[in-house]
């Protein structure tokens, strides 16, 4: 004879499973919105349900049975709130509440018909899990795949057992107290339960920590102000883009742009006013580039945009380009328009092993300094060989 799964084991393991990933999430809860505390909570009214379901046969029905299952419907609903939250969508009340209802409505009046009871949870529970799997993939899907993978996973796997189960009940019956028998398709279940309570926990916290660790990066990546790649992403683009044009030998180019008079600027107009220029130009060089190309903040009031594999004459062609753009496209600023212009330096040749990325900075930076020179709105060139 083999042994059979214990149904009362198993309660008390989903019930301590279930607690332990709960204060797990609330130990890892921040200041940003994600919905961990909403799935924490869920996890709560999950523990005590299943502390309910070990409890059967020691506490009336209306504990065990009925308010149980409505906590793990509960639990459910905040699953997708939590997802919801994640999303920064506004919370679905009524894919929230309507079930819970169902299962207040449904078990109160089936208290005692345990086939019906299970028939009843099983689609209702099913129903939910599939909810929240479509909240997490529709309209949008989830930033980062791996946690959302184990997620569905998860709950489309116990949704699954809980419609075969209500089936195989609804088909052939249950016998009184089927809840709690040993072994069969009931202990499947809360095995499965078990496993589900764990990985979607565990789906959930790594969806948040992708997104947490893609924010960390942006942040260590782009400019605060203006959006644009930050002075140690270009950098560091720039060193790469170098080792690779040296040894293919391939041509390279660089736009140096300053904001003509910007400090006169923020001096009649406000700093506020200089912070909204600034992004205006970003946003304008980066909407004009190529998808290789990289637009960022090399400091102050001064742009820079990376061109690999760009020759003298093509440099020279964008970068009037872009000086017109800048003088023909006011700023919006507080209903008015504000009309800058910007120098532009360019270096363009075909780098030397050894040249550092400095050199071609202060090259841009020279040709800079030549078209401020020269009555500013202009545009000059630096080249490292002559052009023909």
């Amino acid at each position: 004879m083999r042994p059979s799964l214990d149904v009362f084991t198993l309660l008390v393991a989903i019930a301590a499973a279930s607690l332990t990933m709960a204060l797990a999430l609330f130990a890892t809860l921040t200041r940003r919105r994600e919905g961990l505390g909403l799935w924490a909570v869920g996890l709560v009214l999950h523990t005590v349900a299943y502390v309910l379901l070990a409890l059967r046969g020691q506490v009336s029905d209306w504990a065990s049975v009925w308010l149980a299952n409505i906590l793990l419907s509960a639990s459910l609903a905040l699953v997708l709130a939590a997802i919801a939250r994640f999303h920064a969508r506004a919370l679905p009340w009524l894919g929230m509440g309507v079930p819970v209802l169902v299962s207040a409505l449904g078990f109160a009046l089936w208290l005692h018909d345990v086939r019906l009871r299970v028939v009843l949870a099983g689609v209702v529970l099913a129903v939910q899990m599939g909810m929240a799997i479509r909240a997490l993939w529709h309209p949008d899907r989830p930033p980062a795949l791996r946690g959302a993978v184990l997620l569905t996973l998860a709950q489309g796997l116990q949704a699954a057992l809980l419609l075969v189960r209500a089936v195989a009940v609804l088909l052939l019956g249950a016998p009184e107290g089927a809840a709690i028998q040993p072994g069969g398709m009931q202990a499947a279940v809360f095995l499965l339960v078990f496993v589900v309570v764990v990985l979607s926990s565990l789906g959930f916290i790594l969806m948040a920590k992708d997104r947490a660790d893609a924010l960390n990066h942006y942040q260590a990546t782009h400019d605060a102000l203006t959006g644009v790649a930050n002075r140690r992403a270009l950098i560091a683009t720039l060193e790469r883009d170098l080792a690779c044009a040296v040894r293919q030998r391939r041509p390279y180019a660089l736009l140096l742009i300053d904001v003509d008079h910007f400090k006169a600027f923020n001096d009649a107009h406000g700093h506020l006013a200089g912070d909204a220029v600034l992004r205006h130009i970003a946003q304008l060089l980066a909407t004009r580039v190529r998808a290789q190309d990289l637009v960022g903040r090399y400091g102050g009031e001064e742009l820079l945009v990376l061109l690999p594999g760009t020759d003298s004459d093509g440099a020279l062609a964008l970068a009037r380009t872009l000086r017109r753009q800048v003088e023909q496209t006011p700023c919006e600023w507080q209903g008015r328009p504000l009309t800058v212009t910007a120098s532009i330096g360019v270096y363009a040749g075909c780098p030397r092993v050894g040249q550092g990325w400095e050199a071609l900075i202060g090259a841009a930076d020279g040709a800079l300094y030549r078209a401020k020179a020269g009555g500013r709105n202009r545009v000059d060139v630096q080249q490292d060989v002559p052009a023909t």
